[in-house]
């Protein structure tokens, strides 16, 4: 039962960060809506900001998954991120970045969620130049870094536009980079 009611608090504390905002939700509502009691949150987490750890630590992990899995599905090719994140920004549910959303709302860059969320970001990054480097592109490193910025931009655009096309600009200008890198 204790492993359910942690699960219950990740759920339940993902939904509502992502929906509202950390500063938003406090622990009284996410202990509402996910049913488990005081004792049992404090047994899991010995603070909020724990939680929010431990929230982001999952997010990181089944993000990262998605992003792999789409670009496999998509032709495995690194440009085929931007495809991935333009599906991404058509759900109804989309809101961003959490892991951006996070960085923005905590001022303490040596904070848990921050570190957490930057993280993520040297994760993504990694990811992209091994895609790069697989697809024979040169400076694999510098070029993820800018692919990161063009999908962190596009991320932001799309939260502000409401529509996949920054994800396709974005694509294009990636293409440019990467029409550069050949010699």
């Amino acid at each position: 039962m204790a492993t359910k009611a942690r699960e219950r608090l990740l759920e339940t504390a993902e939904e509502l960060f992502y929906a509202e905002g950390i500063r938003a939700v406090g622990v009284e509502r996410i202990l509402a809506e996910s049913g488990v009691g005081r004792a049992s949150f404090y047994r899991h987490f010995a603070s909020k900001d724990d939680l929010v750890v431990a929230v982001l630590q999952r997010r990181d992990e089944a993000w990262r998954a998605w992003l792999a899995e789409r670009v496999d599905a998509l032709g495995g090719e690194p440009l085929d991120v931007f495809n991935a994140l333009a599906e991404r920004f058509t759900r109804a549910d989309f809101r961003g970045c959490a892991f951006i959303n996070t960085m923005a709302e905590t001022a303490d860059t040596e904070s848990g969620a921050y570190r957490v969320a930057a993280e993520h970001k040297e994760r993504v990054t990694t990811y992209v130049a091994g895609l790069l480097a697989q697809n024979g592109h040169a400076a694999p490193d510098e070029l993820a870094r800018r692919f990161v910025l063009l999908m962190d931009g596009a991320i932001v655009t799309a939260l502000r536009e409401r529509t996949p096309a920054a994800a396709n600009e974005a694509c294009t200008l990636a293409a440019a980079m990467l029409t550069s890198d050949r010699p």
